[in-house]
């Protein structure tokens, strides 16, 4: 009976993780959050699948990535880069692109006042992209959660709250899909990511990373957990009698 109830459980888990993963544009779920306007910054946000990106996309993607990331990675970077690129076009992967809706400020020069630190890396049609978060819905410790692969964004859009925007939209889908918590990966080299997370966010150190494990690693594993057995998993250490005993509660 016990087994049975287990496997009942998995499969309804992977039932609701593949609905989840069925739907094309979650963001049509929250009409409100289809755009940002505030602090100077207007964008809008539109969805996109890692099997079905552009050859632009990639490369903006990429572009954005080094520009971001090779510092924190330091000397891993070289072997990181290929790990995420074949991550980018993952049939799983989800993402949310954020548009710059002011077509005005696209590539301005000297000459017109602008600063070059103000300017899109976008190089293809239609209005710049500024920014994107990749997400997968997965099962970390049997617990179906939203993964964040990636939060990007340009230098030039950082600090106006698009960041927290952004993250507070993948919490909300989260919840929508009946996901237990947010999960990513931080570097700890990674100082302004970490605060941003931890202070900001109100995220915690997961119990599944490295730290919490006794293991040296160059990253740790965050989590922001919406119940009680996520929470029991994920984020706060639960001696194994008593977490055992709550399942038969």
């Amino acid at each position: 009976m016990k087994r049975r109830k287990v496997l009942e459980k998995k499969k309804s888990m992977e039932e609701l993780m593949k609905e989840a993963s069925a739907v094309k544009d979650q963001i049509s779920l929250f009409p409100r959050f289809r755009c940002f306007d505030r602090n100077g910054l207007s964008v809008y946000l539109e969805s996109g699948v890692g099997e079905k990106l552009s050859s632009c996309m990639k490369r903006y993607i990429q572009t954005l990535l080094k520009i971001n990331m090779a510092g924190p990675y330091g000397a891993e970077w070289k072997i990181e880069e290929k790990v995420k690129r074949r991550e980018m076009v993952a049939a799983e992967a989800r993402y949310i692109f954020a548009r710059d809706a002011s077509i005005a400020k696209v590539n301005e020069t000297s000459s017109t006042g602008g600063k070059e630190e103000n300017c899109t890396l976008w190089m293809g049609d239609g209005d710049p992209v500024v920014g994107f978060v990749q997400y997968r819905f997965v099962l970390e410790e049997n617990v179906p959660v939203i993964y964040v692969y990636e939060l990007q964004l340009e230098p030039h859009v950082q600090g106006k709250g698009l960041g927290i925007f952004l993250m507070q939209l993948i919490e909300l889908i989260a919840c929508q899909y009946h996901m237990s918590a947010v999960m990513l990966t931080v570097q700890k080299q990674n100082l302004h990511a970490m605060k941003f997370y931890i202070s900001k966010l109100r995220y915690a150190i997961s119990t599944t990373s490295p730290s919490k494990v006794g293991a040296e690693k160059n990253y740790e594993i965050l989590c922001k957990a919406f119940d009680r057995e996520a929470k029991a998993k994920l984020e706060v250490y639960v001696p194994t009698r008593v977490l055992l005993a709550s399942q038969f509660l």
